[in-house]
């Protein structure tokens, strides 16, 4: 057998592993199965295109082979460094800067693409042939990594608060988008019209106007969303770094990374479609930018009185009651709460309540945040509950406890037909016996929508750090711990 052929099999074998890992990721239960098929099978493709190189690339190829064993070192050591210092609450703004390799990648791979057609030498041909269908493949490819290169900056530029969440609200926004569209449609023509003989250098530049949209398309798509939309946007870019992988493939003639790229792209669009349900938005418009077009930050004030309680009398609240709810957001998540809320959830069950977990689907800044924080802290799988398995249970919830969640629990988004999130389904904790806040202040939330929740009768507000007052809250359920903690 030769070493193509092993190749060819090893990357049959690794794309079946990936499938793998996609299906292990869907479940709690399979999710560490499944990373661990995900990472050997890049393990497998990774081996096979090194050997591949190798042996293909013969005594002419070994300035190349350097060059890749530098980068796959610098990258390796690069992601290591990373992965030991992130934070769980750095993770989203983390994916959308690892994105946007994808997409610069794909950019290069386009022009190298290109470049190799220019030094080619080879006669010109009739405009309609294989070639330009290479082409086509270049300008796409290009197109699709530059918008998924500037959109993922911006995407971390506003997770990360370096840039303000606020949407950009351009005059004419969806007309400088489609006009893009179209721009792009007429150069990329113009490209296979001219770039079918190789000795005209029009197309450069027409591939470099193409480039510049695409990168000022990109930039433009993200800008001009909300950051309270931000788990979508990450998840949608997820889907065009897929797509962009998958394009580099056909250029690169390598199948696997067109499979590979093919099953990032469908399962982030499928994921980001889900998550467009969750928040009652349409998911045409996530493609063409227009997600939270019509959303307008709130002055952040105050519609009624707040009600503030201590820890200890929310000890006392939640020593007498039957069934506790806790709904976590990204407030747990910079607290770091999740291992003291993990013990108040443990001690509670041991007093005989029936505890659970209330997740809404875009909880946190990235899909599954809270899921992943929970089951990091040990947190039975069962009583972990999405939105619609647990929200019409609350009206029979004796205590909802809010730890740093604000618009997936805004009463605004069913009953205010002018809020900017109206219309999105949240948890209703409002419709719970009593309600306990933890918040460090009564700034609104990330989507900059003040939540009437805070002002309502049967909420009461708890400020501070989320771990500490959790701990208080432990402490004084447990005499033993506290006793232990003086000591």
């Amino acid at each position: 057998m030769t070493v193509s052929a092993m190749a060819t099999a090893a990357y049959v074998v690794a794309a079946l592993l990936f499938i793998l890992s996609l299906a292990g990721l869907s479940r709690h239960e399979s999710a560490r199965q499944g990373w661990t098929y995900g990472v050997t099978g890049m393990g497998v493709a990774l081996l096979a295109t090194i050997v591949y190189v190798i042996d293909s690339g013969g005594s002419n190829g070994t300035p190349g082979i350097v060059l890749m064993f530098v980068a796959v070192a610098a990258g390796g050591a690069i992601g290591l460094w990373r992965a030991r210092i992130v934070q769980m609450t750095g993770m989203p703004e983390l994916i959308a800067l690892l994105h946007s390799f994808v997409g610069l990648a794909a950019v290069l791979i386009g022009w190298v693409g290109h470049r190799e057609g220019l030094l080619s030498g080879e006669p010109a041909e009739s405009p309609i042939s294989l070639w330009n269908i290479h082409n086509a493949e270049i300008a796409i490819g290009i197109f699709i990594g530059a918008v998924t290169f500037t959109g993922s900056i911006v995407a971390n530029l506003k997770l990360s608060a370096k840039i303000k969440s606020a949407p950009l609200m351009l005059p004419g926004k969806n007309f400088i988008n489609v006009g893009a569209l179209v721009v792009f449609a007429v150069l990329s023509v113009v490209y296979l019209v001219v770039s079918h003989d190789r000795t005209d250098r029009t197309g450069t530049i027409v591939l470099a106007l193409i480039t510049l949209v695409a990168l000022a398309l990109g930039w433009h798509l993200v800008a001009s969303i909300g950051g309270g939309d931000m788990p979508v946007v990450v998840s949608m870019l997820n889907s065009y770094s897929g797509w962009a992988a998958a394009a580099s493939g056909f250029l690169l003639d390598n199948d696997l990374l067109i499979v590979t790229g093919a099953l990032v792209g469908s399962s982030g669009a499928y994921l980001s479609y889900l998550m467009c349900k969750a928040m009652n938005r349409s998911f045409a418009s996530v493609i063409a930018g227009g997600f939270g077009i019509e959303a307008k930050a709130t002055d952040g004030t105050e519609h009624g009185e707040h009600r503030e309680i201590s820890a200890e009398e929310t000890a006392e609240l939640l020593a007498s009651a039957s069934r506790v709810v806790i709904t976590p957001g990204y407030g747990m998540a910079v607290a770091q709460a999740q291992y003291p809320v993990a013990e108040l959830a443990r001690l509670l069950r041991e007093r005989g309540a029936d505890v659970r977990f209330g997740i809404h689907p875009v909880a946190g800044r990235l899909p599954g945040h809270m899921n992943v924080l929970l089951a990091e802290a040990k947190v039975p799988y069962d009583i972990v509950l999405e939105m619609d398995e647990i929200n019409d249970d609350l009206a029979g919830t004796d205590v909802v406890l809010v730890i740093g969640a604000n618009d997936t629990v805004n009463p605004a988004a069913a009953e205010d037909p002018g809020s900017p999130i109206a219309g999105m389904p949240v948890l209703r904790v409002w419709e719970a016996k009593d309600v306990v806040v933890f918040k460090r202040s009564m700034a609104a939330g990330y989507a900059g929508v003040q939540n009437p929740l805070f002002f309502r009768e049967n909420t009461q507000m708890l400020f501070g750090d989320a771990k500490t007052k959790v701990d208080e809250i432990v402490g004084a359920l447990s005499p033993a711990r506290a006793q232990r903690a003086a000591a």
